[in-house]
């Protein structure tokens, strides 16, 4: 399959590494966004809905600072419509989104919690292509053994938690923590292979596309 080049609108190395681990040809976009802090969830909203929205909104804003762009007459028109990927990803346990830690103590919770547990990690990626958004959601099962005290401050020592949903990485230091995993293992480091890879092929045919992106704005 041959793809022109894409805009990844993520600040995140892990996503960074997995399109190049696929081969997929990018450019990292960076869009002056809030990426940084967890988006609120909204009254009644399920944890996949959450994480679908947040990622549908990082696309839409992306693509519209990429019209503006090309606007002002600071990026041509054939860059501005280039395809971008979006991701957002959310731990779940009892039905809680456990997003960035706040802090070290945020952080050492979040362990806690997770130990001797299993819990969800939701990973949803959007393409923007055309003027169509393309989704999907990958879905993991993830158990941690047993954490004392002492492995907890150790991992939050290394400073590894902050930044990452639900206090961890699993391709980091995090790794001997995992017990079990069920379905993607790159969903959980943030960007799931195959959903992406279906998307970009969806992508050549947006008539199966789920959402019209001129219909929305930026929130």
């Amino acid at each position: 399959m041959t793809f022109p080049v894409i805009y990844l609108a993520s600040a995140s190395p892990r996503r960074h590494e997995i399109l190049l681990q696929m081969g997929v040809e990018h450019e990292i976009l960076h869009v002056p966004s809030p990426e940084g802090e967890d988006e609120p969830q909204l009254l009644n909203e399920t944890p996949q809905d959450y994480v679908l929205r947040t990622a549908k909104e990082k696309a839409i804003r992306a693509r519209h600072w990429l019209t503006s762009q090309n606007e002002a007459g600071l990026l041509n028109s054939a860059d501005a419509q280039r395809p971008l990927l979006s991701a957002d990803t959310t731990v779940i346990l009892d039905q809680d989104i456990l997003g960035k830690p706040a802090d070290l103590d945020d952080a050492r919770a979040m362990l806690a919690r997770l130990s001797s547990r299993s819990h969800a990690v939701h990973t949803a990626v959007v393409l923007a292509h055309k003027d169509f958004l393309i989704e999907d959601v990958s879905i993991t099962e993830v158990r941690f053994k047993t954490l004392t005290d002492e492995e907890i401050d150790d991992y939050c020592a290394t400073g590894e938690p902050f930044g990452k949903a639900g206090s961890y990485g699993i391709q980091g230091k995090a790794a001997v923590f995992i017990e079990h995993i069920s379905g993607s293992y790159t969903g959980v480091m943030g960007l799931p292979v195959f959903e992406t890879w279906r998307l970009l092929q969806t992508a050549l045919d947006t008539t199966t596309s789920t959402t019209y992106l001129a219909s929305h704005q930026p929130s």
